[in-house]
């Protein structure tokens, strides 16, 4: 009698450990999928820069040194490696473009300009799908760290080598600091 118990105690064990791995894995390319759906938003922003750059190009000749910054940026970005670095080059690169976007309020032809104001809305376009992707990878990657974390599955993350996934943040062009307000 105790030797059925005690193989029925290892079957569930078992049981579980199967369940919990399969759960892992589940999450682990829930992640990977939100992954890549902020890199393609990100591929659409970067593929939209040139284009940007060479329409203020045209008017803005002594502004070389910030259109330079944001192709050097955009480059950056393109090359960084874990998911800390890609965020914070392309919050560097979302300032630069805020900048930039800023510099057309120098120039009156500018922001009539029809191509510009086409890249303008693509670019609040891109940003708005990027923050969605950012949630919804956020949130595979919260639902990854907490059974990670937490005891009985951290014994089976750490058995197969799941780790916790790193979160996404990233500063967005289109995004306004709040104005400072004092009373």
């Amino acid at each position: 009698m105790t030797g059925w118990i005690i193989l029925g105690v290892v079957a569930l064990a078992v049981l579980w450990g199967i369940v919990t791995y399969n759960r892992f894995v589940l999450r682990r390319n829930r992640v990977l999928e939100g992954w890549s759906s902020i890199d393609v938003q990100l591929k659409r922003r970067h593929n939209l820069i040139p284009n940007l750059v060479d329409t203020i190009k045209g008017y803005t000749q002594h502004e070389e040194r910030v259109l330079s910054k944001v192709t050097e940026l955009r480059t950056r970005a393109e090359e960084s490696g874990t998911t800390k670095e890609r965020a914070s080059q392309e919050s560097a690169l979302s300032k630069m473009l805020g900048s930039v976007f800023a510099l057309a309020e120098a120039y009156p032809e500018l922001k009539a300009n029809d191509n510009f104001l086409n890249l303008q809305e693509n670019l609040n376009e891109i940003e708005e799908q990027i923050q969605f992707a950012r949630r919804y990878y956020n949130g595979t990657v919260r639902d990854m760290n907490v059974p990670v974390a937490s005891f009985p599955s951290n014994l089976i993350a750490r058995i197969f080598g799941f780790t916790e996934a790193e979160y996404f943040e990233i500063d967005l062009a289109t995004q306004r600091d709040v104005p400072e307000v004092n009373f």
